[in-house]
């Protein structure tokens, strides 16, 4: 399984993305399956309908609802750990999409995901001490 992050699919989304055709190539060249989180979902749509309209938004929700990847739920259970995420992250600052996705490379037990974002991937360790394999900018 690979995550992803809103990112990769504000890049996959955006033809003037910086990392539009990097985006592009990583999709055709992984065979996934791929999967992301509620909270990544909702970044992106909002992050999509406010940068390139609600045609971009409805796009992204349709290749949800054909399955292009799997939409992973967090519950109630999974917030002791999302809370201690963020404070351990609390100077990045870690936000909640981010700390769903740390919690489900430890849910999956992969740390193999596709973000634009360096820095705070850069420095997430999931299960508190293994990196993140960035697979869009490797």
């Amino acid at each position: 399984m690979i995550l992803a992050d809103t990112g990769f699919w504000l890049a996959l989304g955006n033809r003037s993305d910086t990392h539009h055709a990097r985006a592009k190539a990583a999709l055709a060249r992984l065979r996934g399956p791929f999967v992301t989180t509620w909270p990544v979902m909702t970044e992106t749509c909002h992050l999509l309908a406010s940068r390139l309209g609600m045609d971009a938004e409805l796009a992204f929700v349709e290749s949800a609802l054909l399955g292009a990847f799997e939409i992973f739920a967090l519950e109630r259970a999974h917030l002791p750990r999302v809370r201690a995420l963020l404070q351990k992250y609390r100077a990045l600052p870690m936000d909640l999409a981010d700390a769903s996705l740390v919690l489900l490379a430890e849910e999956l037990g992969t740390g193999d995901i596709l973000s634009t974002d360096v820095r705070d991937f850069g420095a997430y360790r999931w299960k508190s001490r293994k990196p993140f394999r960035n697979l869009l900018l490797s």
